[in-house]
């Protein structure tokens, strides 16, 4: 047996445990989505025969060792968001895997990201989000839980954990050392606005974004929400349209220049605030323009979350990309920006 037919048929009977209208199904009844994810690995299932239900999204959440939230806080707080309509129904949760109801439809594109109505469906569904106050989130933002949870994984994958890697990619790790250390945590921090915290998705990148058969918008992806600014929200919205794939030479993708300006933050700031009873047009410009300068900020902050979130998956990669070099370009991505907004000042 392959090792993707061995992972589809452990896949297979977790649900087929969990799922009573399964019981009697095989797996070759099914076709498997090639697996995906940064934090745990999902897997579409559906069958190819009647059955109740017709299709699920995996999810494996043993072993998973970059978790945000505490096991127990993170079902929580899923269960939260499915209760407010805003997660997939969930159809099982234990400690090894979380079974969803399946989403008919598809996941953004970056060219989804710059139209209107997706983005008044996206703004909405943030909104929402930002209202809730889930019981038993830890009191640290996300970035100081990134930086607790986040960097002795780092050191370890950039320190013994580099030679797994080729000889080109080694010589990136010393480039990286620096992404754990207390002095980047700090100018991270500096990135976000001032005030007080909301409840945060924190990973709303097009590919965290689904648009159902319906038109409906939906958020995917709950694994790093915790508390943090809003801005950072509207920021990962924008931050990977600036990816570019398919290039001839290795790693196959560069991060070009950004396709977005001041006018697409503006757009989609504006269809969140029509969510808000704020009194005047004065006062909503108002608000406007902090929240877009807060977003521009909150972009440089993206590019280090990126990067540190990659780290871990250099060694186990669920994707085929080099994760190294990703991490790499992020990083450095962060620093000239945040040398090009700060340098003067440090």
């Amino acid at each position: 047996m392959t090792e993707e037919a061995s992972m589809n048929a452990e896949v297979f009977e977790r649900c087929r445990a969990a799922l009573p209208g399964w019981r009697d199904l095989t797996p070759d009844q099914f076709e498997f989505d090639n697996p995906k994810g940064f934090s745990s690995f999902t897997m579409g299932v559906r069958s190819k025969v009647p059955a109740d239900p017709p299709a699920v999204l995996y999810r494996h959440l043993d072993g998973k060792e970059n978790a945000i939230l505490d096991f127990a806080t993170e079902r929580d707080t899923f269960l939260l968001l499915g209760r407010n309509e805003i997660a997939a129904p969930c159809l099982h949760y234990d400690d090894i895997c979380r079974i969803e109801e399946f989403y008919r439809g598809r996941t953004l594109t970056a060219a989804d990201v710059f139209d209107p109505e997706i983005q008044r469906g996206i703004a909405n569904e943030l909104h929402r989000f930002h209202q809730l106050e889930p019981d038993g989130l830890p009191p640290s933002t996300f970035f100081e839980l990134v930086h607790g949870q986040w960097g002795e994984m780092a050191r370890h994958v950039l320190g013994d954990g580099r030679t797994a890697f080729p000889a080109s990619e080694r010589a990136l790790c010393d480039d990286l050392a620096a992404i754990h250390h207390p002095e980047t945590l700090e100018k991270v921090l500096g990135c976000l606005p001032d005030g007080p915290p909301v409840f945060c998705h924190n990973d709303t990148y097009h590919g965290n974004v689904f648009l159902l058969d319906d038109g409906t918008v939906k958020l995917l992806d709950f694994e790093f929400s915790c508390l943090n600014h809003a801005a950072f929200d509207f920021a990962n919205l924008f931050a990977e349209t600036v990816m570019e794939h398919g290039f001839a030479d290795p790693p196959h993708f560069r991060i070009a220049e950004p396709r977005f300006a001041d006018t697409d933050l503006a757009a989609f700031i504006g269809f969140y605030l029509d969510n808000e009873e704020l009194g005047s047009e004065a006062h909503r410009a108002a608000e406007q323009t902090r929240l877009v300068a807060e977003t521009r900020r909150a972009i440089m902050a993206s590019d280090f979350m990126y990067a540190m979130a990659a780290l871990p998956l250099a060694l186990q990669p669920i994707q085929k990309i080099r994760f190294i070099p990703y991490a790499h370009q992020r990083f450095h991505k962060f620093l000239r920006s945040w040398d090009a907004e700060f340098g003067s000042l440090s």
